[in-house]
C-alpha cells in the first residue's frame, strides 16, 4: 500500500471516529433535554460539513425500564422462575451475566431462591412443580452454574438436589432463615436499578462510568500491590531472622517456644486469628492439632498448620454398581461414566482432595484388575465403540499421571498387554493412541514396566513410527521419544539398539532438526545412554556423527550446547561397558516416587461426548445415581521428589514430558 492510499485509509479512521463522537454528543444532549444546544450543534455541524450518524435506537425508555424492574421483582416475589429468567435473558446484557463476577454469583442464589420456593411457602405443594424446580436447577448447575464449582462458597449447594430434606439439613439450614430471601431481594433490587439504568443511558454516560469503574478498580489493585509489597517485606525479615536461629541451633542455642509463637504471629497476622495460633502446642516441636476432615488423624506438621488450605471431599461412590453399569450398560452409559470418573480426577484440586480420589479408585480396584471373573474393565479397550475406546483410554491414562497411580497399573501384567495391542490396532492420529501412549510412556517410568516393554520390542516399534516423524502429532512426538529415551537408559534397552544401529542412529539425528524443541532433551538423552554402547559409537563415526552434532550446537541455546558437548565427548570414549554389569537386575528398586505427580491438560481435550438435554453428566451424574457411603481412607505420604539433573548434561533417568517440563520451570 502507497503512502497516499495509507494516509487516505488514516483519514477515513479519523473521520468515522469523529462522526461516532459527534453522534455521542448529541445523544448526551438530547438525554439531559438540551433542547436549543441540540439545535445549534446541529446547525454548527452541518454548516462545517460535518456529518452525524443517527442515534441508536432500541433503548428502553425510563417508563419501561421501570415496568421490566416489577416484573422482575413481582415473579421473584411469587415464585415464578419460568417468568423471571425470560425476563432475566431478555433484558440482562449477555456480556454482564457472562462476565460479571457478582452477576453470576447473585444468579445463583436466584436459581436457590426458586428451587427452594415450594419448600418455604406452599409446603406441602404439587410434587410435580418441585421436580420441575429441581430439574430446572439441575440443568443451571451443569452448565452456567459450572463456573462457579471450584468454589467453596457455592460447593455445597451443588448437592442440594440431591437431599431429600434440606429444610432439616445442616449445610443448607441458613436458607431457611428469615433474613436470607429479604437479603437476596434488596441483593437483586439493587442490581436492577443499577443495570438497567446503566443500559438505558446514553453512550457517553455509559463511557464515564466505566472510567471511573475503571480507575476505582485500578485504585484498589493499588492498595492490594502495596499490602502484598508489605507482607514480602516482612517475610524477607522473618525469614533473616529465622536463618540467624537456625545458626544459633547448629550452635547449641535452643529456640523458646515464645520465640516461634511471635514469629508465626508476625507471619499470620493478617490471615489467622490471635487465638488459633496461640491454641497450637510450640512446646512439642513439629506437631499441631488441626483437624481438615474424616480422613485426617488429627496431628500435621507445624507447617502444615498454617499452609494447608481447607479443601472439601468430594462424595464416595458406589463402586459395585459403578463396575456392574461399566461391563452390563449401554455404550454412551459406558462412555459417559468413564469420562466422569477421569474429571473426578482430571478437575480434583492437587493434594488431599485428589490423594483421596485415587486412594478410593485403587481400594475398590475400579479397573477390577484382582477381579477373578474373566470379564474386567480392560475389556472396554477392545470394544468397537470408538469413544468407549477413547475415553478408557483417557481414564488409564489419568491414573498413569500419578505415581500411586501407575503401582496400581503395574500389579498386573495383562494391562500392559492390553495397551500394547491398542497401541498397534488404533488408528495412527486417533485420541485412543495418543492416550495409550501416553501412558505406556508413564508407566516406562517402572523398572519392571521397561523391562516388559523393551521384551516385547518397543524400541523397535517407536523407531520405525518415527521416521516419519512429521506426520505425527505434537503430543505423540514428545511422548514416542520421552518413551524411546527411557527404555534405551535400561542396559537392555541399548543392546536392544546395537542390534539396529545404523537406524536408531538416523532417526535420532533426523530429530535434532526437528521444528518441535520440546523434544530435543529426550533425543539427547537417548543419543548419550546407546553411545556408551561400542558397536553403536563405530556406526556413529562411520555416519559422521560429530559433524553431524557440530551443525546443531551452532543454535543460540547454551543448554542444548552443553548437552550436544556431552555426547561428542561419549562419541570419542573408548570406555568398554563392564561385561558383568547389568540394570536390569534390579527390579526391586523402583525410582518411579521421585517424580512430581502432574496432570496435564492433553487429558481433557477435544472432549467428543457432549451431554444431551436433560442428561445427567460428570460429577452430577456420580453423585445422583452412584452416591455410595462415605468410607474413611487415610491417604499415603509421598516421598519427597529428588533434584532434578543438571540441565547442561543429557537426561539419564526416567521422565515424562509433564515433569520434566515442571522441573525445568522451577
Amino acid at each position: 500500500m502507497s503512502s497516499r492510499e495509507t494516509h487516505v485509509v488514516e483519514m477515513g479512521d479519523i473521520l468515522a471516529n469523529e462522526a461516532d463522537l459527534l453522534g455521542m454528543i448529541k445523544e448526551y444532549l438530547k438525554f439531559g433535554e438540551f433542547d436549543d444546544t441540540v439545535h445549534q450543534f446541529e446547525k454548527e455541524c452541518k454548516d462545517k460539513g460535518k456529518l452525524i450518524p443517527k442515534s441508536r435506537g432500541n433503548r428502553l425508555r425510563d417508563s419501561k425500564t421501570l415496568i421490566i424492574q416489577k416484573d422482575l421483582l413481582s415473579s421473584f416475589d411469587d415464585g415464578d422462575f419460568k417468568v423471571f429468567f425470560e425476563l432475566w435473558e431478555e433484558y440482562i446484557p449477555a456480556e454482564v451475566r457472562d462476565s460479571d463476577p457478582q452477576t453470576q454469583k447473585l444468579e445463583f442464589y436466584l436459581h436457590i431462591h426458586f428451587t427452594i420456593f415450594p419448600l418455604k411457602i406452599h409446603l406441602g405443594g404439587p410434587q410435580t412443580d418441585r421436580d420441575g424446580r429441581i430439574t430446572h436447577f439441575k440443568q443451571y448447575l451443569e452448565t452456567r452454574g459450572a463456573t462457579l464449582s471450584q468454589t467453596t462458597e457455592f460447593l455445597p449447594y451443588y448437592a442440594l438436589p440431591f437431599v431429600p430434606s434440606p429444610a432439616v439439613h445442616p449445610s443448607f439450614r441458613d436458607l431457611f432463615q428469615d433474613t436470607w430471601v429479604p437479603e437476596v431481594r434488596r441483593k437483586l433490587e439493587a442490581f436492577l436499578s443499577a443495570t438497567l439504568k446503566v443500559t438505558n443511558a446514553p453512550r457517553l454516560l455509559l463511557l464515564y462510568l466505566q472510567l471511573a469503574e475503571a480507575e476505582r478498580r485500578a485504585s484498589y489493585y493499588m492498595r492490594r500491590f502495596g499490602k502484598m509489597q508489605a507482607d514480602h517485606h516482612r517475610l524477607i525479615d522473618v525469614t533473616a531472622e529465622l536463618v540467624d536461629s537456625l545458626e544459633d541451633t547448629v550452635r547449641g542455642k535452643m529456640v523458646s517456644p515464645e520465640y516461634l509463637q511471635s514469629v508465626c504471629l508476625r507471619l499470620f497476622s493478617n490471615h489467622l486469628r490471635q487465638s488459633s495460633v496461640q491454641s497450637v502446642d510450640f512446646t512439642r516441636p513439629g506437631t499441631g492439632y488441626y483437624s481438615m476432615s474424616p480422613y485426617d488423624d488429627g496431628y500435621v506438621s507445624f507447617a502444615s498448620f498454617f499452609c494447608r488450605p481447607e479443601v472439601p471431599l468430594l462424595p464416595s461412590l458406589d463402586y459395585d454398581k459403578l463396575k456392574r453399569d461399566l461391563l452390563g450398560g449401554s455404550d454412551r452409559l459406558k462412555a459417559l461414566l468413564l469420562q466422569a470418573l477421569r474429571w473426578r480426577l482430571t478437575r480434583s484440586l492437587h493434594g488431599e482432595q485428589r490423594d483421596t480420589v485415587l486412594q478410593a479408585y485403587i481400594s475398590n480396584d475400579l479397573l477390577d484388575l484382582h477381579s477373578a471373573q474373566q470379564k474386567t474393565m480392560l475389556r472396554l479397550t477392545r470394544l468397537k465403540n470408538e469413544i468407549v475406546r477413547q475415553y478408557m483410554a483417557r481414564l488409564i491414562n489419568a491414573l498413569a499421571s500419578l505415581s500411586e497411580g501407575r503401582a496400581y497399573l503395574s500389579q498386573v501384567p495383562s494391562v500392559l498387554l492390553v495397551l500394547l495391542e491398542s497401541l498397534k490396532t488404533e488408528e495412527k492420529d486417533s485420541l485412543s493412541r495418543e492416550n495409550v501412549l501416553g501412558a505406556l510412556q508413564k508407566l516406562s517410568l517402572r523398572r519392571s514396566q521397561q523391562s516388559a516393554m523393551i521384551g516385547a520390542g518397543l524400541i523397535g516399534w517407536l523407531v520405525e513410527e518415527l521416521q516419519d516423524s512429521d506426520c505425527l502429532s505434537d503430543y505423540t512426538l514428545e511422548y514416542a521419544v520421552a518413551l524411546l529415551m527411557n527404555l534405551c537408559l535400561r542396559t537392555r534397552g541399548k543392546r536392544e539398539c546395537a542390534r539396529n544401529a545404523k537406524s536408531i542412529l538416523k532417526v535420532l539425528t533426523d530429530l535434532l532438526g526437528h521444528e518441535n524443541q520440546q523434544i530435543r532433551p529426550y533425543v539427547n538423552g537417548a543419543l548419550y545412554s546407546i553411545l556408551a554402547v561400542p558397536a553403536v559409537r563405530e556406526e556413529a563415526r562411520e555416519m559422521s556423527m560429530e559433524e553431524i552434532l557440530g551443525c546443531y550446537s551452532r543454535e543460540e541455546n547454551p543448554e542444548l550446547n552443553r548437552q550436544i558437548e556431552f555426547i561428542i565427548k561419549q562419541l570419542n570414549s573408548g570406555e568398554v561397558p563392564e561385561e558383568g554389569r547389568e540394570s536390569d537386575n534390579e527390579e526391586e528398586e523402583e525410582d518411579d516416587d521421585d517424580e512430581e505427580d502432574m496432570m496435564e491438560t492433553d487429558l481433557d481435550k477435544e472432549e467428543v461426548l457432549l451431554p444431551q438435554p436433560r442428561e445427567l453428566s460428570g460429577e452430577t451424574l456420580l453423585t445422583t445415581n452412584y452416591l455410595g457411603i462415605m468410607t474413611n481412607l487415610a491417604t499415603r505420604s509421598k516421598k519427597k521428589s529428588s533434584a532434578p539433573p543438571g540441565v547442561h548434561e543429557p537426561l539419564q533417568r526416567p521422565v515424562t514430558p509433564s515433569s520434566h517440563r515442571n522441573a525445568l520451570a522451577m
